[in-house]
């Protein structure tokens, strides 16, 4: 979104005295590369923030951040339990995934691995006419697939066979978007500048043969 616009959004919604929630589970801890969470790009501060996968790295895990006025909310007389919440194996798990995006410098290498995905992205699009546009932060990219950049007519069919050539190539990939036309790329922060090459070549050996 163009900046301010999560933080005129959270505004407006309390005003209208609504509870902002940041959905973090796909583009928080560290993905961005800058930041490491999505929100704090806008300078914007929700009341509660979800988390879930990457917290876990493969173990089943979840966690939601308050407030102290939104935790203090559920003192109210009724108890409040969760079956598997406070696991300990769980928290360590976590702590330990957290610990290694910090050690490991993940949040920084995605910031400069991305950077390297963007560019590569953006010199297939000089390439492709179907490429509407490229965007992203670190390594959350979106490739918008158009049938025409002057009416920006949408491309599903077109972005449903890219993504189907991808993954027969051995490259997992999705689709996203309202109108199922966005390329949606959020590779694992380990990644290696060789595997964003080999990316970006399959891609533009694709789109060429879709021509």
């Amino acid at each position: 979104p163009p900046p301010g616009y999560l933080s005129g959004a959270y505004e407006a919604a309390r005003r209208a005295g609504a509870v902002v929630i940041a959905d973090e589970v796909q583009v928080g801890l560290g993905r961005v590369g800058t930041h490491w969470w999505g929100f704090e790009v806008d300078g914007a501060l929700p009341d509660i923030v979800t988390m879930g996968k990457p917290l876990g790295n493969g173990h089943p895990l979840g966690a939601v951040v308050t407030t102290r006025a939104v935790a203090d909310a559920f003192v109210n007389g009724m108890e409040y339990f969760n079956t598997f919440g406070g696991n300990p194996v769980s928290a360590a798990v976590g702590r330990a995934v957290l610990d290694a995006i910090e050690d490991e410098h993940l949040r920084e290498r995605a910031a400069d691995l991305g950077g390297r995905f963007l560019t590569g992205l953006r010199e297939l699009a000089a390439r492709h006419e179907p490429i509407g546009d490229v965007r992203g932060l670190g390594l959350y990219l979106g490739v918008v697939l158009v049938q025409d950049r002057a009416t920006r007519e949408p491309a599903p069919k077109l972005a449903t066979a890219l993504v189907e050539g991808a993954v027969a190539r051995g490259i997992l990939l999705s689709v996203d978007g309202p109108a199922h036309d966005v390329i949606k790329i959020k590779p694992p922060l380990v990644i290696e500048a060789a595997d964003i090459d080999r990316t970006i070549e399959t891609l533009d050996a694709i789109l060429a043969s879709l021509r």
